[in-house]
């Protein structure tokens, strides 16, 4: 991905300026993508419990069309959270909090560290909340043999992107951490108990095992491409980390997200957030604006955005080297 070419600190100002023009939620578009994204999932949901006395094929079909409408439901979800959905504070909770446990995510537990990632993003010296765990090489190489070899095996892509997604989604996002308030810890167990509720009312209704054969497929699909699309957000062969002496907020979010181009039918499921660079530098962007932002802006292009395949690339980068500023393979090291 080819850095974008401007100068953060010349023209901050300016394209602060220019950002303003699509911080505006337009309630029509944002009913309207929760209807056009809720509704069908749920029709999906239902029409898998039919389809499990057809063939469980046909099931596993319509269960990678749902996980695509689940994504974007979490996309409206995440906007909600950064108030970028709805004027009103109160009506992104009415509707976020619901969407939340749609997506298996407590609103306010997630949104606490999302926010703090918003603001720590690409800063060396702010690692840990709401990202991807990443070393240094400096670090990892003052690191025992053990915890080497538990490194290794936490940034393997089949433990980071294959398994773990699945269970962060269905496990650890249960449990709150000991020095969270107890505002979000009762939010937390309460969005727990709402997903259990509706387990077993829907268990009631089909059974067990065809609530597990509907609702794990569209899970796991989900869970596991929600996760790389935040992967590959922020590690990336040209990504830009600093030091906070050197952290800037424009610079980073611009040159410490990507873009990600994606064809228009997986655009449209993953609600624009391709477009991260945009949505960093402006998280009260809509999402439905952020395609708009970057086609009438010139100074937001990138000559060459990631694609899914030039993507694949960063599963090898696990460490960042500080001397040549860039994320490295343990090969490299």
């Amino acid at each position: 991905m080819t850095k974008i070419k401007f100068s953060v600190q010349n023209e901050g100002k300016s394209w602060m300026q220019v950002v303003q023009k699509y911080n505006k939620p337009e309630a029509l578009r944002s009913w309207w993508q929760v209807i056009n994204s809720v509704v069908p999932y749920v029709g999906l949901w239902v029409l898998m419990v039919y389809s499990l006395s057809i063939s469980y094929w046909l099931t596993l079909f319509l269960s990678v069309l749902a996980a695509g409408f689940l994504v974007r439901i979490f996309i409206i979800f995440h906007d909600c959270g950064h108030g970028s959905f709805f004027k009103s504070p109160l009506v992104s909770r009415i509707v976020g909090i619901p969407l939340g446990i749609l997506v298996f995510t407590p609103y306010h537990k997630w949104h606490h560290d999302h926010l703090i990632h918003h603001q720590t993003v690409g800063n060396l010296d702010k690692r840990g909340v709401g990202d991807v765990k990443t070393l240094t090489v400096k670090e990892y190489q003052k690191m025992s043999k053990a915890k080497q070899l538990w490194y290794r095996i936490y940034r393997h892509p089949i433990i980071l992107l294959i398994i773990g997604p699945f269970v962060l989604f269905t496990i650890l996002l249960r449990f709150p951490k000991t020095s969270r308030s107890k505002k979000e810890k009762l939010y937390t167990h309460l969005t727990s108990i709402a997903i259990a509720s509706i387990v077993v009312g829907l268990s009631f209704w089909i059974g067990l095992v065809p609530y597990l054969l509907i609702q794990l497929p569209i899970l796991y699909i989900a869970t596991v491409h929600g996760v790389w699309l935040f992967y590959v957000q922020h590690q990336y062969e040209d990504v830009r980390w600093e030091r906070s002496g050197q952290w800037d907020y424009k610079t980073i979010a611009l040159e410490g997200s990507s873009y990600l181009k994606l064809p228009k039918v997986l655009q449209w499921f993953t609600g624009n957030i391709g477009f991260h660079h945009i949505h960093h530098l402006s998280p009260r962007i809509p999402n439905y604006n952020l395609e708009k932002c970057y086609k009438e802006n010139e100074a937001f292009h990138v000559e060459k955005p990631l694609t899914f395949f030039t993507a694949l690339k960063s599963l090898k980068l696990r460490l960042w080297d500080e001397k040549k500023q860039r994320l490295v393979s343990f090969r490299g090291v």
